[in-house]
Formats: structure tokens, C-alpha cells, sequence
């Protein structure tokens, strides 16, 4: 649901985009208690990989197709201020460089794709959690529903911005129903997309998930054949044991990220997304103006010169994950590294051994 250039008039594109710096700085503090040593590439990772599946449309309905925004995916892996500067890196360099999304625009998606769905994801998650038992089942059913009701949230959070400053005269009405219709639909897609991945994160590396860290099942003792829960006296105190390196994981990360980038999406939907379909619907698609990337060697997530189109493809895919993930880290590494500037809390030394 990339917005383009000339959907939303320039008073309310200004103001999304204060509020998007707002939201940025904002979480520029909080990802300072987020990140750590082993977080902050986690967090470049975690946006690289955000960037290569929005490469993969799905259909949902005729004509139309879906991506991922991420905007829950990132939130549960490493928190909801670190989730919202990954997703405002991986628009950025969409919108600069990939002509994917309007430069204009860049604060309204921001507001749209990364604060809401970054807030109303957490929020939903950690309250789904907090009330299911603390299974490795529920932590995913409970990312299941948060991506699924972040996406129509964003697209109604859109549609609240195109009634206050949209560019044609069409009823609100049917622009709602539309962009909330055909997101509920993607919703599911993205639901599905968060729940294995998030799964699959917690079966392997569960202390990487931030979502439900520090949310820790009571110890279970065998009475009579049967599980239940220890009493609290004979729990003996044990060393925190030494964490685990993360370098496998993030290799393992890194390459699915460049697979699918690189390879997968060659084999994506070319259909118009949601939001491209009801412009086309609705009649504003006629506003759009020309992106002020197009002439960029990557627009269109292709490299120009090159005419073999699924050469070209994979080539500005991989080049869009390695441009993700050294600006992601790089950004993630100097949060961190203010981190521990005078006037911050000291960190914890013991928990830095990767």
C-alpha cells in the first residue's frame, strides 16, 4: 500500500510528515532500551527481510494482489520503537530508490505502513498474550490476529487521510469500504506470512523474540505422572546462563532474505495491490503524479540496461537487501552506541556476550 505522489494534497502530505518525524524521533529514544550488541544487527536484519518479502505479491481476489507491510512482524521480533525506524528505513530507500511509493508521500506512509501498524500490532499482541497461556502456540496465534487487524486498520488510517486531504471528489464512503474490503483480504496474507515466520523464530531462537521476552512459563515439576507447576520455594536460584551467538542465525536470515529477493520474487503477482486497485476503482488513480525517482537505475525493482527481466529483478532485489541491511544496522549500531553516552544508563555488560 505504497502511496504515490498526488493522491494526498500538499497541506496534509506536510503534516503526516511531521508527525512521521515525530514518530521517528520518538522511537529513536525508545530503540535505546530495544537494542543492545546483539539486537541492533538483528534489527538491520529484520528490515532487510522485511524489504525482500514486500517484493512478493500475492493474489487475493481477480486482478488484485497484496504484500506484507511488517509492520507486526517487526514489532514482535525486536520491539515497537525499533520496528517503527525499520520500516521507516525500508521506505525510505523504496522511495528514493526504487521509485516505490511517492517522495511526497514518504511521511504518509510512514504514518500508514509503519507508526499504525507497528502500534495497533504490539498493542493487539501483547494484550492477546497476556490473556492466552504462555505457549509457543499462543505467542503465534496471538501474531496471527495482530498482523491480521493491523492492515485494514492502516488502510482505514489512510482512508481518514484521504477524506481530510484527498485530491478528487469521491465519497469517503466507498473509498472505505473499498481500501478496508480488499485489506482484510491481504490482512490474511500477511497473517499468515507473520505467524510462520514468528514461529519459526520462536523454535529455534525464542530469546530473539522481543514480543515475549520476559514472559516465562513456571517451572513444571512431574507429580505422579502429572505436570504442574512447582511451588515457588523449590525453585533454586541458577546463574543466567551465557546467550547464545546469533551469527548463524543472522547468516541463515540473510541468505533467505537474498533467496527470496533474488529468486522468488521473479515468480510474484504482477497484479496491482490493493490500494493501486481501488484508485483505479474509484476513480483518483487519475491524480497520480510522476515519481520523482523514475529515472532511478532501480526503479521499478529492476536495474536498467539490463533486458532480461528476471536477471534485472533479481538483481535490484539483491541490491536492495544489502542496501537494507548495512543502512538498517548502521543505523541500529548508532541508537546503540548513544546508548551509552554520559547522562544514559549504563547497560548491563553481563548480557553482551554474543
Amino acid at each position: 500500500m505504497h502511496v504515490p505522489d498526488g493522491f494526498i494534497d500538499a497541506p496534509v502530505s506536510v503534516a503526516a510528515g511531521v508527525f512521521a518525524v515525530g514518530a521517528v524521533a520518538v522511537s529513536l529514544r525508545g530503540a535505546r532500551r530495544e537494542l543492545d550488541e546483539r539486537t541492533a544487527p538483528l534489527a538491520g536484519l529484520v528490515a532487510a527481510f522485511i524489504f525482500a518479502v514486500q517484493m512478493l505479491n500475492f493474489p487475493v481476489a481477480a486482478g488484485t494482489s497484496g504484500h506484507l507491510m511488517g509492520g507486526a512482524l517487526a514489532a514482535i521480533l525486536v520491539g515497537p520503537y525499533t520496528a517503527v525506524l525499520c520500516l521507516s528505513v525500508v521506505l525510505l530507500l523504496q522511495g528514493i530508490f526504487f521509485a516505490d511509493g511517492g517522495l511526497t508521500a514518504l511521511g504518509v506512509n510512514i504514518t500508514v505502513m509503519g507508526v499504525v501498524t507497528v502500534v495497533v500490532a504490539y498493542a493487539v499482541f501483547r494484550l492477546l498474550t497476556g490473556l492466552l497461556p504462555r505457549t509457543r502456540r499462543s505467542a503465534t496465534a496471538s501474531a496471527f490476529v495482530a498482523a491480521l487487524v493491523s492492515v485494514p486498520t492502516s488502510a482505514a488510517a489512510f482512508t481518514l487521510l484521504y477524506w481530510i486531504g484527498g485530491t478528487t471528489d469521491i465519497p469517503i464512503g466507498k473509498v472505505f469500504t473499498a481500501m478496508v474490503g480488499v485489506h482484510v483480504l491481504i490482512g490474511i496474507g500477511e497473517a499468515v506470512i507473520t505467524a510462520l515466520t514468528v514461529g519459526a523464530v520462536l523454535a529455534v531462537r525464542p530469546d530473539l523474540v522481543h514480543g515475549v521476552s520476559g514472559v516465562a512459563a513456571p517451572l513444571k515439576l512431574r507429580v505422579d505422572g502429572e505436570l504442574v507447576d512447582a511451588p515457588a520455594a523449590t525453585r533454586d536460584p541458577e546463574p543466567a546462563p551465557a546467550r547464545r551467538s546469533t551469527r548463524g542465525f543472522w547468516i541463515t536470515g540473510l541468505v533467505s532474505a537474498f533467496l527470496l529477493a533474488g529468486f522468488v520474487s521473479f515468480y510474484a503477482s504482477a497484479n496491482p495491490d490493493g490500494l493501486e486497485r481501488v484508485a483505479s476503482d474509484q476513480g483518483f488513480d487519475e491524480k497520480v503524479e510522476e515519481h520523482g525517482a523514475a529515472d532511478s537505475p532501480l526503479a521499478d525493482y529492476g536495474v536498467g540496461d539490463i533486458e532480461n527481466a528476471r536477471l534485472s529483478g533479481g538483481l535490484a532485489g539483491v541490491i536492495g537487501v544489502s542496501a537494507t541491511v548495512v543502512v538498517g544496522t548502521g543505523v541500529f549500531w548508532v541508537v546503540r552506541r548513544r546508548k551509552e553516552e554520559p547522562g544514559e544508563a549504563p547497560r548491563d555488560r553481563d548480557h553482551e556476550n554474543a
